[in-house]
C-alpha cells in the first residue's frame, strides 16, 4: 500500500468508526504525535560531521522517521548518530542502501564534497528527494547536472548554506529594493579560511596505518584509485582538488550567497585570479597543483540584473587577506563580522552595506549612508529552531510536493543553488588554470594560462582558453562515471 492509499485508509476508517468510538490522535500518541502514515521516511548519507545535525535537524524532533544511515567509517563522529537513531539500519555503501531500502523518501547527503554529485544522482534517479552539503557538487558540469535532473525527476532538493534561511537577509535585501544604497557596482567578500592544512605537498600513502573500521575504496569514491594516506578522513580532505573545493567550497556559499541571492546575479561573464606563494627554496616557489593554494584572490565580473541595473565585480580573498578599511566605516568598528575575519561589503552610490558570513553565526548586517544614517541589524540572533528550519523547511516541501507553496519557497532549492555553486566554483577552475604549466622552445616552463578568463555560463565554457575547460568536470574512477 503507496503512502497515498494508507492515508485515504486511515482517513476512510476513521469515518466509518466514528459512529461507535473516536479516539484523538494526541490521546493515542501524545501532543505532536504524527502517524507514521504521515511521517518521511529519511537517510542519511554521511552521518557524522555536519551529517549529524543535518539528519537531526531533519527528524525535526523526532516527528520524521530514519529508516537507515550510511557512513564509511561509524567508528568517529557518526557513533552519535547511531545512538541517536537506533533502528535506523547501516550501511557503508550508499548504492546498496538505496537499491534495498526502497521505501525511502528522501535522503540527507554529507560527505565529502567529491562524493556529493555522484550520491544525488543515484537518489534522484531512484525518485528519492535530497538536501546536499554545500556545494552541491565538486564542479561545474555536475552542478548543472543536477539542477536539470531535479526538475525533470521532480524531486524536492535543497542545499546545505543554512544562512538562505536566515531572515535577517530580508533586511539586507530591503535596503537593496528600496534604493538605500543606490546601484551597486562593487562587492568584496573574503575569509580566514583554510583553518585545514593547505598549500602544501600531499601526504605519503601508508596502508600500514589505515583504521579498520574505515572503509577506504568507499570513501575514494569517483576520485582516483590509490593507497590509503593519512590525515585527509575525516576532515583535511578539503584541501586537495580530487576531494575537495578548498576555502571558496567550504564558505563560498555562505558568503558569495550574500550578494549573489540580493543582487539576483547570473552566471559571472569572465573571471580571472592570483594566488599566494611559498618558497622553501630560493626563486623556486613551492609547486603543488594538486592542492589549493594558501590564498587567493579571484575576481569575477557581472552584468547588470533586475535589481541591480549596472555591471558589478565581486572579489574574493581567502587566507587571512581582507579588504581596505572604507573610509565611511569608523576605524574602531569591524568590517564584516567579528574580528573581521569573515564578510561582505556591497558597495553603492549612497553607501555601503557590511556583513558577516550566513553560515549560522550572526549575519550583522549593517548600512552605512555616506549622508551620514546609519541603520544596523541585532549583534547576536536568537533561532526559534536549529539552522533556521532549514532542513525541516525542506521535509515540509518534500511532504508538500514538488512544485507545492512549499518547495517553491525554499530559499535554497537546486534552480537557485545550482547557478551559484557554478559562480562559486568559478573561482576554483580560474585557480586550477592559473597552475597550468608546459614546456616551451627553450625546455622552461612557463605559466601559459595566467589570464582573464572568458565564460560562456549557458554552455559551461571557457571561450579564450580551452586548456581551462578540463576544470568544468573531473576524470570518474571506473564504476563512478555519472
Amino acid at each position: 500500500m503507496n503512502k497515498k492509499s494508507r492515508r485515504n485508509f486511515i482517513k476512510k476508517s476513521s469515518a466509518i468508526g466514528a459512529g461507535f468510538f473516536i479516539v484523538p490522535r494526541n490521546v493515542l500518541g501524545g501532543v505532536g504525535y504524527t502517524p507514521p502514515s504521515d511521517q518521511l521516511n529519511l537517510a542519511a548519507i554521511g552521518a557524522g560531521g555536519k551529517g549529524s545535525s543535518d539528519i537531526l535537524n531533519s527528524s525535526v524532533n523526532g516527528r520524521e522517521r530514519i529508516g537507515a544511515l550510511c557512513d564509511v567509517d561509524f567508528s568517529g563522529s557518526a557513533k552519535g548518530t547511531v545512538k541517536k537513531f537506533p533502528k535506523a539500519k547501516l550501511y557503508s555503501d550508499f548504492r546498496e542502501m538505496l537499491d534495498k531500502e526502497k521505501d525511502l523518501d528522501a535522503v540527507t547527503i554529507s560527505t565529502p564534497d567529491h562524493v556529493h554529485g555522484c550520491a544525488a544522482v543515484y537518489a534522484m534517479e531512484r525518485n528519492k528527494h535530497v538536501y546536499v552539503q554545500k556545494p552541491i557538487t565538486h564542479n561545474i558540469k555536475e552542478a548543472r547536472l543536477l539542477t536539470t535532473l531535479a526538475r525533470k525527476q521532480k524531486v524536492v532538493t535543497q542545499m546545505g548554506n543554512q544562512g538562505g534561511s536566515n531572515p535577517l537577509l530580508g533586511m539586507v535585501q530591503n535596503w537593496i529594493d528600496s534604493g538605500k544604497v543606490g546601484k551597486i557596482s562593487e562587492v568584496k567578500v573574503w575569509t580566514n579560511r583554510p583553518v585545514w592544512p593547505q598549500g602544501i605537498e600531499m601526504m605519503k600513502p601508508d596502508p600500514s596505518n589505515k583504521p579498520d573500521s574505515l572503509n577506504w575504496d568507499l570513501w575514494l569514491g569517483p576520485a582516483s584509485d590509490k593507497p590509503y594516506t593519512p590525515n585527509l578522513h575525516p576532515f583535511n580532505w578539503r584541501g586537495w582538488w580530487e576531494y575537495g573545493t578548498g576555502a571558496l567550497g567550504d564558505v563560498g556559499c555562505h558568503l558569495i550567497d550574500i550578494p549573489f541571492r540580493t543582487l539576483g546575479l547570473k552566471y559571472p561573464k569572465d573571471a580571472e585570479c592570483s594566488v599566494g606563494s611559498v618558497y622553501t627554496k630560493m626563486w623556486n616557489a613551492d609547486y603543488f597543483p594538486e592542492g589549493c593554494p594558501p590564498s587567493s584572490l579571484i575576481t569575477l565580473n557581472f552584468g547588470s540584473t533586475e535589481k541591480n541595473d549596472t555591471p558589478m565585480q565581486l572579489t574574493w580573498t581567502d587566507g587571512g587577506i581582507r579588504p581596505p578599511h572604507p573610509e565611511i566605516i569608523p576605524a574602531n568598528d569591524d568590517i564584516g563580522g567579528p574580528g573581521s575575519f569573515n564578510g561582505v561589503l556591497m558597495i553603492g552610490e549612497k553607501g555601503i552595506i557590511s556583513t558577516n558570513i550566513n553560515d549560522s553565526s550572526a549575519l550583522t548586517p549593517k548600512l552605512y549612508l555616506y549622508n551620514g544614517e546609519t541603520e544596523f541589524g541585532p549583534e547576536t540572533e536568537k533561532m526559534s529552531e536549529p539552522e533556521y528550519g532549514h532542513q525541516r523547511r525542506w521535509v515540509d516541501a518534500c511532504k508538500a510536493g514538488f512544485n507545492s507553496k512549499e518547495h517553491l519557497d525554499l530559499t535554497s532549492s537546486f534552480d537557485y543553488a545550482g547557478p551559484m555553486t557554478e559562480t562559486v566554483l568559478m573561482g576554483n577552475l580560474a585557480i586550477r588554470s592559473y597552475m597550468l604549466r608546459k614546456e616551451n622552445a627553450k625546455g622552461k616552463l612557463d605559466f601559459f594560462a595566467r589570464k582573464k578568463l572568458l565564460w560562456d555560463g549557458e554552455n559551461m565554457k571557457i571561450t579564450n582558453l580551452e586548456e581551462a575547460n578540463q576544470f568544468v568536470t573531473r576524470k570518474y574512477r571506473a564504476g563512478w562515471e555519472i
